[in-house]
């Protein structure tokens, strides 16, 4: 499972620096237009970009102890990307509110994939 979080891991962390550069340089006017949204843009990039990373860490945790928890780990933390920062990019560009009900259940699945990951390094699967 290692080498296929590793793979999500690189593939999140492309994207993230992508849609980091993108909102820099390309929704600049957009922003203009509505400032409050580029700060929720901004949230949306550093969650992805933190939990990229966190599919890694998986990777690497999976490897370390085989057949423990680090694999819900990786998948928590990309659920947690693709509900938490998918639903606030879905709402800068859609401008439709209702997707912020969405966010927290990303935060749960971010929640459990660290408690995940805490609980496989504490027994040392």
């Amino acid at each position: 499972m290692e080498r296929t979080f590793v793979l999500i891991g690189a593939a999140l962390m492309f994207l993230g620096v992508g849609a980091g550069a993108f909102g820099a340089h390309g929704l600049e006017a957009y922003f203009e237009q509505y400032p409050a949204l580029a700060d929720t843009f901004d949230t949306a990039v550093r969650y992805h970009m933190i939990h990229g990373l966190g599919v890694l860490l998986a990777a690497w945790a999976s490897n370390e102890w085989p057949d423990s928890g680090a694999d819900w780990a990786g998948i928590l933390f990309l659920v947690g990307v693709i509900l938490f920062s998918g639903s606030l990019y879905l709402l800068v560009f859609t401008r439709q509110n209702w997707l912020g009900a969405i966010t927290p259940f990303g935060g749960i699945a971010f929640l459990g994939g660290w408690a995940s990951l805490f609980v496989t390094a504490w027994r040392g699967w």
